[in-house]
């Protein structure tokens, strides 16, 4: 067993490769609709699939956010929205959101779309502000609707002690304030999944936290061959120098 630390932004890069070897992606660029719905974690995702489809070029992270959570003092780089990343049979069509693809999902396609809450229970949930659902509202009108899959590309960091569906109430009742919780149900992908899936290895968040930049950090073990765990050191050592996250 191996140890190792991990910090949201080296996070954001794991989870953005391990989406881009996933084999229903895999399947989806091949023939099919992919949607990244923008987001700062999907924005690694979009990155490392447009990169390995030879398309990066005119993409940028910088702007592809919606609602976005900063420190204070945080200031957010000043950019015009992209659009989402829309992929129809491997090719970016550029400039489009969901909102113009999701009348033609269906079977088979996939929407990532990421999330502020994983809890106990392998669930998710997505703070709004928006009055009609936002994106969110529109992603699951397929998925529900029309068999479409949703995976949801999430941090460590973003986890909560309590049902979602019970926090959902909470924050969603008449006299609260604040941002709403919509509590989605998908395929939740984190940076355990990434090293299981890009490695082979199993791994456990065993501790978390930490300081000079590693607030929100994640204290990871890693168990497997031999092979196994060299092959997840080397993964975690090629993220150690990312940059901070600065959208």
């Amino acid at each position: 067993m191996k140890q190792f630390c991990i910090t949201p932004v080296m996070g954001k890069r794991l989870i953005g490769k391990g989406m881009a070897q996933h084999p229903h992606i895999q399947a989806a660029l091949e023939k099919g609709t992919l949607v990244i719905i923008a987001g700062t974690t999907n924005g690694y995702v979009a990155e490392e699939i447009l990169t390995a489809l030879g398309q990066v070029e005119g993409y940028t992270r910088v702007g592809f956010r919606r609602g976005v959570t900063v420190g204070p003092g945080g200031k957010l780089a000043s950019a015009a929205f992209p659009g989402d990343v829309v992929i129809v049979d491997g090719m970016w069509q550029k400039g489009k959101t969901i909102f113009d693809a999701v009348g033609d999902l269906d079977a088979g396609d996939i929407v990532l779309k990421g999330a502020n809450a994983l809890d106990p229970y392998g669930q998710a949930a997505v703070q709004i502000a928006a009055t009609d659902g936002g994106t969110v509202h529109a992603a699951l009108s397929a998925v529900y609707g029309r068999r479409v899959r949703l995976i949801i590309p999430a941090g460590l960091e973003k986890r909560v002690f309590d049902d979602v569906v019970e926090l959902a109430k909470l924050v969603n009742a008449s006299d609260a304030s604040g941002p709403r919780l919509y509590p989605i149900h998908g395929e939740i992908f984190t940076e355990l999944d990434a090293i299981e899936l890009l490695t082979g290895a199993y791994a456990q968040l065993i501790a978390a936290g930490g300081i000079y930049g590693a607030e929100g950090s994640g204290w990871v073990a890693v168990t497997g061959s031999d092979e196994q765990e060299d092959a997840a050191a080397a993964l975690i050592r090629s993220v150690r120098d990312e940059p901070p996250c600065e959208v």
